[in-house]
């Protein structure tokens, strides 16, 4: 890829993804709203990636050997980047979420306990769009859906539709929960465990909790250079083998701070303020259950990726680094 433009990437793994194309000798065009300038050497165009007219004309005549779309969440952001990008590139990777498979949030998953998820378990081909619902109006769309059910639905219908009569090659990378890095992670997650941990304050859990799937930062932006390199279209789940529950994760951590965890066991599913504000880092019910505390099944199949040539690291071997680096960085405790 000579020429690639990237929709979002101000921070965290999107940052370290416009740094790998820039270091691989890549042209990078970052479009987004101003908030961040992007790296030395990389072309920034400044647009709402939601206005159509804006976005095309703060483009001009730009082309790209491919787009890679960090900040797609919802159908209609996806009908404006058919219509503006169609021409303009042959290549589309949107970046998606592990969260289009949480049963919670849609009648149409199922999931099986015990099987990790396949690819084949969402079908954006023939996932249904609803283009009338306000998915341009937070305030609206919140009347209608809780906050992990508008995330993960909005992604689902973001897919559908690029999926469906594309005018590009494209691929949707359904991301595990992405950790490490240290202070670079705002979502301030994994410093939630570490800051609690350490102080001795009970993790709210569940009382029997489900495993989950994890992603390392850098390797979840390698995973998206790569298919944009690639041919491979429709999904493709990228996480790392050895999914863990949320104790799993509280016992790794405590062991790394050389004192022991405590918890607190909590009825129904997990909070969705508690992901320090991530979208859909809680569940579709509402209490008040850590970030990572399941209490259903979805942790991710990553055959399909494997068999692409994407690499990750098991979860065991890059997992105590990064709560390493969470320690060296805290942020206040959420109160559990």
């Amino acid at each position: 890829m000579r020429n690639v433009c990237v929709i979002g990437g101000s921070r965290y793994f999107g940052l370290h993804l416009v740094t790998l194309l820039r270091e691989s000798g890549a042209r990078v065009t970052v479009v987004n709203r101003g908030s961040a300038p992007p790296p030395p050497g990389v072309e920034h165009v400044v647009a709402d990636r939601s206005d159509e007219a804006a976005l095309a004309t703060a483009l001009g005549g730009r082309t790209f050997d491919a787009v890679i779309d960090q900040v797609l969440y919802t159908p209609d952001q996806a009908a404006v980047a058919r219509r503006v990008f169609g021409e303009r590139t042959g290549r589309y990777v949107m970046t998606s979420t592990m969260e289009v498979y949480d049963p919670a949030t849609s009648p149409l998953v199922r999931t099986v306990p015990g099987v990790p998820v396949p690819e084949t378990a969402v079908d954006p081909a023939g996932w249904p769009v609803d283009l009338s619902l306000p998915w341009h109006d937070p305030a609206a769309l919140a009347r209608r859906f809780d906050e992990a059910t508008r995330y993960a639905e909005g992604k689902r219908q973001a897919e559908a539709v690029l999926a469906q009569d594309p005018p590009f090659s494209w691929a949707s990378v359904r991301s595990a929960h992405v950790l490490g890095g240290g202070a670079r992670d705002f979502t301030g997650r994994l410093a939630h465990y570490t800051e609690l941990i350490a102080a001795g304050r009970p993790v709210a859990v569940h009382g029997e909790p489900q495993p989950t799937s994890f992603v390392h930062h850098e390797e979840i932006a390698a995973a998206l250079v790569r298919m944009a390199a690639m041919e491979a279209v429709g999904p493709v789940n990228a996480c790392s083998d050895g999914s863990l529950d949320v104790v799993a994760l509280c016992e790794l951590i405590a062991g790394r701070l050389g004192t022991t965890a405590r918890y607190r066991v909590v009825p129904g599913g997990a909070d969705t303020t508690a992901g320090v504000g991530t979208p859909g880092a809680g569940s579709a019910t509402g209490t008040d259950a850590s970030p990572f505390s399941f209490d259903r099944w979805y942790p991710m199949d990553n055959r399909r990726a494997v068999g692409l040539g994407l690499e990750f690291t098991p979860t065991a071997q890059w997992l105590p680094g990064a709560v390493a680096a969470s320690t060296l960085t805290p942020t206040s405790a959420k109160a559990a």
